[in-house]
């Protein structure tokens, strides 16, 4: 079973006595692809930490269900989902194929791939066999992206997700995502526009630093 949609009522988030954003009422439905954008530390990847159930919410509810409409359990999600971003480290000391291996123990591929068509789609059969510690940032990068993008999930979170690629790994990048974004609800956090090719949908955290806003915008 997929996850279908996700229900934000009023979500607001606080650190101390700070509000990052507040007030953010939207529902999110598989085939979005939404951008959320806004200036440096002004909440990006908050808001995607708290979609993906890292953190919650000081105010509202977020809510998940299924393609029955039934709803998720919270602790259930991240059956749902696959999240990449420069901040979320790889096994450094493992090489690309034990890295994918120990992944596949946790989540299943998307339909017609395994370990050793996963490495080739990332084009770096070259260096399956080098610890990640010597890989470039660029490289590490792609295999983030891949190991999420290429998952069998119904949520995907990208956060920053063309950092430390250069124009080929941007290109490798979004025709990645475009095979395999159908179907599936995917929130992209990023200030570059490079990233936002596909979406359909826009959301910027700057309209809830006040405390009633709209929803997500359709682009």
């Amino acid at each position: 079973m997929d996850c279908s949609s996700i229900n934000l009522n009023a979500v607001g988030k606080k650190f101390q006595h700070k509000w990052i954003f507040r007030e953010i009422n939207a529902t999110l439905n598989s085939g979005d692809i939404v951008s959320v954008t806004g200036n440096n530390g002004s909440g990006k990847s908050t808001f995607l930490k708290i979609l993906s159930g890292h953190l919650s919410p000081n105010k509202g509810d977020v809510t998940y269900f299924d393609s029955n409409k039934k709803k998720i359990d919270r602790d259930d999600v991240y059956q749902y989902l696959t999240f990449a971003a420069p901040y979320i480290n790889l096994m450094s000391r493992l090489n690309l194929k034990e890295n994918i291996d120990l992944y596949l123990k946790f989540k299943s591929l998307q339909s017609g791939l395994d370990g050793d068509r996963l490495i080739d789609l990332m084009q770096l059969k070259h260096a399956a066999h080098k610890e990640l510690r010597f890989y470039s940032s660029g490289m590490q990068q792609r295999v983030k992206l891949a190991l999420a993008i290429c998952a069998e999930s119904s949520i995907l979170l990208l956060d920053e997700p063309t950092t430390n690629l250069d124009k080929e790994g941007m290109s490798w990048y979004t025709a990645t995502l475009k095979k395999f974004s159908q179907n599936r609800l995917v929130v992209i956090a990023s200030n570059e526009e490079r990233d936002f090719a596909l979406c359909n949908r826009s959301f910027s955290i700057l309209d809830y630093k006040k405390k009633k806003q709209a929803g997500v915008s359709k682009s």
